[in-house]
């Protein structure tokens, strides 16, 4: 992305115009360079690249610096593994090919759960099902490499989880147990040196990197991977984060996983007593503002690019464990997203072309969509999850949570502002957001506009929000402008828009008799007023995706309009009650 600014004010806040374009696209080249890759790992020349000595032990121990669920270490015991909003029976759970959605395969591949385990406390009871849950794995996986138990980043984490939680597995009297874990964690730093760069950029690779050097840490003998390892860090934090900390995924909780990722490197080092890599330390202060900059009053995350909205104790627990401090990021320039925060309300607003196809994963047609909270309370939402939704939802369903119409913005005759492809990759849509910002006695002033409906509809969306500085009133207008260009139409062709703002979970609305305004309710008893006018207002049912991965029923407004060739103007203001 690029942009064009001239003046900030004393907080930083850019107030002139600019411009926000979006990046190239993925290549045919791009996919076929990663179908190749993952292609060659099938072959018995990259499995011979894997063979090798293995260590008799660890050089060190390091303390994993995040904690994990007891209640999920529980469950692990009872015989059920929960992830991604989804649970499966462990005793009939197909570790070779799991029937289950990307987040909870994440969990089983990268050894997540040994942290939750590790968490009970009980290694009596704990030890027994690590070593043969990680038996049926190396049994399944061990010394076959495969798509997805093989990709980088996840190899990465599965080699910091056997090291971090080694107790629960190389305590083992079973000798030839503790040699294929040992010779796991071998083959696994062997791996990610050839595969790490070949991670999408990002997360991943960052993680991919981070992996390379923690494995030179812990295993004997591991200068030379230390200092490759720390060279392709720089070069994938170069890569993945944007000017402002943001990531490329444009994902809240991506990035949270870059700080998790630093966190773990982080207790690597220390257990050499090393200092973090300068590159992972300037990574980090950057990244930390971007973060909490995305953040709503209940201090968990917002719901973008297919996120979830991570819960504020997740959070702070990696901002701990990296060692992250800072203050939330008001206007990220390169990432896109807008900060308000007056009195108790924060708004959010996704200012930005949504990311590259090559480094979105769910990545969402969002584009000027907004959440916002009041307090602890989230009145205005996105459906969100689309990213890591579990194999029950069907594949409508999934693409659904992707859609502008998950999201609290603009959808002109039932179309996505940017494409989502069959193939589940994003196609054609926004290509440039315009952003004016201001900062006044009155309160805070954003206005943008996208041109993603232009080619297709002829419109431009135009969204203005003023957030009055008590945090008491929003006030918003959407507008669809005749695009520069667009091709003449009948004067009475009118072309429909919905205007849409899902409602958090526990919001209730009533609509009022007159199809204009909605009273709202919140779980702690605070009421809210919104009114449009001119157009239809309905109160229509919705869906969320929580922090787990759990899919809630709840409810949107739904404002329903005609447009015709000269364009519409919706006004609309949501006001606390006095």
């Amino acid at each position: 992305m690029n942009d064009d600014r001239n003046g900030t004010d004393h907080d930083g806040i850019n107030q002139d115009r600019r411009i926000i374009s979006a990046g190239a696209g993925e290549s045919l080249g791009d996919r076929m360079a990663t179908w190749f890759e993952r292609l060659t790992w099938r072959t018995p020349l990259h499995d011979r690249r894997l063979d090798g000595q293995h260590p008799v032990k660890l050089v060190v121990v390091p303390v994993d610096p995040l904690p994990g669920e007891v209640d999920l270490g529980e469950a692990l015991l009872e015989g059920w593994m929960y992830a991604g909003g989804e649970h499966h029976a462990l005793e009939t759970l197909d570790v070779a090919a799991p029937a289950a959605g990307p987040a909870f395969v994440e969990y089983l591949h990268g050894f997540a759960w040994l942290r939750d385990l590790a968490a009970v406390g009980d290694r009596a009871r704990t030890v027994p099902l690590a070593e043969a849950l990680t038996a049926r794995w190396l049994a399944a996986h061990g010394d076959r490499v495969s798509d997805p138990a093989w990709r980088p980043a996840t190899v990465a984490r599965r080699l910091a989880m056997w090291a971090f939680h080694s107790p629960l597995l190389l305590s083992s009297t079973d000798l030839v147990f503790r040699s294929r874990v040992l010779n796991g964690i071998a083959r696994a730093a062997r791996h990610l040196d050839r595969t790490a760069d070949k991670a999408p950029p990002g997360a991943e690779r960052i993680a991919a990197w981070a992996g390379v050097v923690t494995a030179g840490l812990l295993i004997p003998g591991g200068e030379t991977r230390v200092a490759i390892g720390e060279a392709g860090l720089t070069r994938a934090l170069a890569t993945g984060l944007t000017a402002d900390g943001g990531v490329v995924s444009r994902s809240p909780a991506d990035l949270l996983d870059v700080l998790a990722t630093i966190g773990l490197l982080r207790a690597a080092c220390a257990a050499r007593r090393l200092p973090l890599p300068d590159a992972a330390d300037e990574a980090l202060a950057r990244a930390t503002p971007a973060l909490l900059g995305t953040t709503m009053g209940d201090g968990g995350l917002s719901s973008w690019q297919g996120a979830l909205p991570i819960d504020a104790e997740a959070v702070n627990d990696v901002l701990i464990a990296s060692g992250a401090h800072g203050r939330p990021l008001r206007q990220s320039r390169d990432w896109g997203y807008q900060r308000l925060a007056n009195g108790s309300a924060i708004l959010l607003m996704d200012a930005a072309p949504p990311p590259m196809a090559r480094v979105a994963q769910g990545g969402c047609a969002s584009t000027l969509a907004f959440e916002f909270s009041d307090g602890t309370e989230r009145l205005v939402v996105n459906c969100g999850g689309a990213g890591v939704t579990g194999a029950r939802m069907s594949p409508a369903m999934t693409i659904g949570l992707r859609s502008t119409a998950a999201h609290s913005t603009l959808t002109v005759a039932d179309t996505n502002s940017t494409a989502i492809l069959p193939d589940g990759t994003l196609g054609k849509g926004v290509r440039e957001v315009e952003l004016t910002r201001q900062e006044s006695e009155l309160g805070s002033r954003i206005e943008a506009r996208h041109d993603g409906y232009a080619r297709r509809h002829g419109f431009l969306h135009q969204r203005t929000l003023l957030l009055l500085n008590d945090g008491r009133e929003l006030r918003g207008e959407d507008a669809l402008i005749t695009a520069p260009g667009a091709r003449a139409r009948r004067a009475d062709a009118m072309t429909p828009f919905m205007l849409r703002f899902h409602l958090g979970a526990g919001v209730e609305a009533v609509a009022t008799a007159d199809g204009q305004a909605a009273m709202l309710r919140t779980g702690s008893a605070q009421f809210w007023h919104f009114r449009s006018r001119g157009e239809r207002l309905t109160i229509e049912d919705s869906v969320w995706v929580d922090g787990w991965g759990r899919l809630f029923t709840t409810h949107q407004i739904v404002i329903h309009g005609l447009a015709p060739p000269s364009g519409v103007n919706v006004n609309w203001v949501l006001k606390r009650a006095r």
